[in-house]
This record gives C-alpha cells, structure tokens and sequence, in this order.
C-alpha cells in the first residue's frame, strides 16, 4: 500500500515539534538551504549552533543561504562567527528590513514562523507556495549586502527607515521588531528625530512632522 503524501501545509506548534520537523528536513536535504533569520544580534550559543549545521551541511555539499538584518553588524559574536566560515559552503547577507523567520530545504519543502515568538510556524510542501517563498527570498537576497561587505550610507541610515514607519502608523514595539532593534535603540533613534524636527514627544503629529520636512521624498 502506498502510504499517503504529506498534506500540503501543516501547522507546528511548540518549538519541540517545530525542531523535529527542521531536523527531518535537515536530514533529508541535499542540495541548498536557505534560511531568513530577522532580529538583532545572536547570543553565543544560537551563532554556535549554527555554526554546527551549517557544518553539517557543508560535508554533505550542502549550499547554505542565510540573510539577516542589518543590526547584527552590530554584534562581536557575528563576526567571530563568520571568522569560522571560510571553507564552509555558506554565504551571509544581511538587510534592513526581512520576512518572518523561515527554512526552505532543496526547493521542496519551507517552514516559517508565523507569530512573532517564532512557538508556531507552517511547514509547506505545497509546490506553489514553496515557489512563492523561494522566490520572496532570492528578491530579498539580491537587494542585500554580503556580511564582509560595507554598508553604503543609504542601505544603513536607521533613523531614515524609523521615519518611514512612523509614517506608516507603526507603533515603537513595531518598529523596533520590523528593524531587528531592541525597543530602548528604537526609542533612543526617535527621540533624536524629534529633536531634529521640534522636540515633539507625539508620535502622530512627529510622523505629520516627517512628511511636511521632505526628509524622505530622496
């Protein structure tokens, strides 16, 4: 009897079953990963376990694609991270602003976080929308810049990209999730803005202060 495909998507919840289904799909992959990990800087121990797969990976031939955001160029631990990279088959890019957290192994199967504590995520073994987040990322890739690369003063102007937000309507919490900052650098970024433009301490009539300046019309 032939056993039944895996369905199309399928919800995981918990990070127990979110690992295992990582974990077989890791196992089963032979060709390329790519991974979007969005936030801030990464402790020790995350960048080390990393480090591990990303190994792993490689000995198996393995292409691993990771992006992240621009403020881990802010970290130590990611660059002595990628000190250990050279003869592993892995490039890093990073970005201001990324999609939720996701793995997609071989072009066939993605899993993506789908709350913000990463505890729930959908694993897709859908052809179409595999395609559809595959191709979301290699847009994202190419836009980005490579880890041992400089950022140009556009790609890394910070206080531009949290006036375009304020803009949108954002608020703090948000804007400091979208940008992988921590609430404090956010707010500390805002105040400066403010200072900028009058001293406001109002987020609606700041975001009216940003649009009348022409600060963002370049």
């Amino acid at each position: 009897m032939v056993p039944d495909p895996p369905p199309a998507i399928t919800v995981l919840e918990g990070l127990d079953r979110i690992n295992a289904a990582l974990d077989l799909a890791s196992a089963a992959c032979r060709t390329e990963v790519l991974t979007v990990q969005p936030g801030g800087a990464r402790s020790e121990r995350v960048l080390t376990q990393g480090l591990d797969r990303a190994r792993l990976f490689s000995d198996r031939g393995v292409l691993m694609r990771t992006l992240y955001q621009h403020t881990v160029r802010h970290s130590y631990g990611v660059y002595a991270y990628a000190d250990h990279l050279p003869g592993i088959r892995i490039e890093v890019r990073t970005l201001e602003e990324l999609f939720p957290r996701m793995m997609a192994f071989d072009r066939t199967v993605a899993v993506l976080a789908v709350t913000p504590d990463a505890h729930t995520a959908l694993e897709v073994r859908h052809p179409e929308v595999v395609n559809y987040l595959v191709d979301l990322f290699e847009h994202f890739w190419r836009r980005a810049v490579p880890l041992d690369q400089p950022l140009t003063a556009e790609s890394s102007d910070i206080r531009r990209s949290i006036a375009r937000l304020l803009i949108e309507g954002l608020v703090d919490e948000a804007i400091a999730r979208r940008l992988g900052l921590n609430i404090r650098t956010c707010r500390a970024h805002i105040a400066k803005l403010a200072a900028t433009l009058g001293g406001t301490s109002n987020r609606a009539q700041l975001g009216y202060l940003i649009a009348k300046s022409g600060i963002l019309d370049n």
